[in-house]
């Protein structure tokens, strides 16, 4: 008897909830992907800055490192969908 719920189980969902059935991986990677570009990358690059801005002014010896690396990461979060747009061009 157990052998034939299972299996019935997965047809009754499959005829109640067909949509489940038509997702794709690559829909769920671009929702991924435009979540981390847009919103991940660039907060994490504006949180770096901020960190670095607090050691300038708290006077780390090690300020202008943190500073020029926060300039950096954060021209890569906000430059992030140029940066992979070019890259899917250059793929193609």
């Amino acid at each position: 008897m157990k052998i034939l719920i299972v299996p019935g189980v997965y047809i009754a969902l499959a005829l109640l909830l067909p949509e489940l059935g038509i997702c794709s991986v690559e829909s769920t990677l671009d929702a991924v992907h435009l979540k981390l570009v847009n919103r991940i990358l660039p907060a994490i690059g504006a949180l770096g800055l901020c960190f670095a801005a607090g050691s300038f002014f708290m006077g780390h010896p090690n300020a202008r490192q943190h500073l020029w690396m926060a300039v950096l990461g954060a021209c890569v979060g906000f430059g992030s969908t140029s940066i992979i747009d070019f890259v899917r061009a250059l793929v193609r």
